[in-house]
């Protein structure tokens, strides 16, 4: 039976845009879909596979440091020492973006397409693209 147990990536693919549409592409590796256009785009990067496999997590329910010696994320781990499982799951690259109202530094999740955001310190609304 394994345990609810998630621990979140310190590594993240770069950035990549869609070669049809220009826009930001998922965040991830291998068979991606543009949520812009529909075009589908292998993506495959040898150094952040590298870093994956040299990843050095926390278990969650002991707390040892393990390498997690896996080339891919959402990834299923046991930790050698007390026999938990756990998932380590993709990085969520968040991006700082600047409320054009008051000028403060907004931290959000970069996801690919439009978003309309209302500053939560002057209520100014204003789009994001990514």
């Amino acid at each position: 039976m394994t345990d609810e147990h998630v621990v979140e990536s310190r590594v993240a693919p770069p950035p990549l845009s869609c070669p049809k549409c220009d826009g930001l592409l998922p965040s991830g590796l291998g068979e991606l879909d543009c949520t812009l256009c529909d075009a589908r785009v292998r993506v495959d990067h040898q150094a952040t596979r590298r870093k994956w496999m040299e990843e050095k997590v926390p278990c969650p329910a002991c707390t040892k440091v393990l390498v997690a010696g896996v080339d891919h994320r959402p990834a299923e781990l046991k930790c050698g020492s007390c026999e938990a499982f756990f998932t380590l799951t993709p990085s969520v690259p968040r991006v700082e973006v600047e409320c054009p109202g008051c000028n403060r530094n907004l931290r959000m999740k970069r996801r690919p397409g439009k978003r309309e955001i209302a500053c939560p310190a002057c209520f100014t609304e204003f789009v994001v693209h990514f």
